[in-house]
């Protein structure tokens, strides 16, 4: 049987600590199976920050600038070359209120909290009647919509995938 020393290091000094071989090994399964959780959870992520985005009708760029991040930030993000940060997350969820933590992270859920239209009468109703919030939004969109030609559509599936289909 194999027999491992640990050592501890305290003001400069190490301690020796035994440690058998097989409880040594159940931590090191134990670190395993949690850096490959929060890998497939990172790694199905980018997946439902693309599906946001085209339920959104928002581009990668335009959420960079929402967010206030680099073009590349989103990117690499997306292609999941990174990891989301914690910065990130926040500043998403601060900007797209309605969107569901949970379902972003895990997948379980819906991708909105309220469905957008009820969050938006919410806000109106709250607000007295006029939710200066909304008309900003609403304009922005409008004039967005006002630039832009359709040259592709995104078609999510309950499965989780997407097919991307240029017109």
């Amino acid at each position: 049987m194999w027999h491992i020393t640990l050592y501890l290091n305290v003001d400069m000094r190490s301690y020796p600590l035994p440690c058998p071989f097989g409880l040594l090994q159940s931590l090191l399964q134990f670190y395993f199976n949690i850096a490959n959780f929060v890998k497939t959870i990172f790694r199905n992520m980018n997946k439902r920050l693309l599906q946001f985005l085209g339920a959104e009708n928002i581009t990668q760029s335009q959420l960079a600038e929402v967010l206030g991040v680099a073009n590349a930030t989103v990117s690499n993000i997306l292609s999941g070359r990174n990891r989301p940060g914690f910065d990130f997350i926040e500043s998403l969820l601060l900007h797209y209120p309605e969107l569901n933590l949970s379902w972003l992270i895990t997948g379980k859920g819906k991708m909105y909290e309220k469905d957008p239209a009820a969050a938006v009468e919410d806000g109106f109703e709250a607000n007295g009647g006029a939710s200066s919030e909304f008309d900003t939004l609403s304009k922005i969109r409008q004039s967005a919509a006002n630039q832009r030609k359709i040259i592709g559509v995104c078609v999510f599936f309950d499965d989780g995938t997407f097919q991307d289909i240029r017109l």
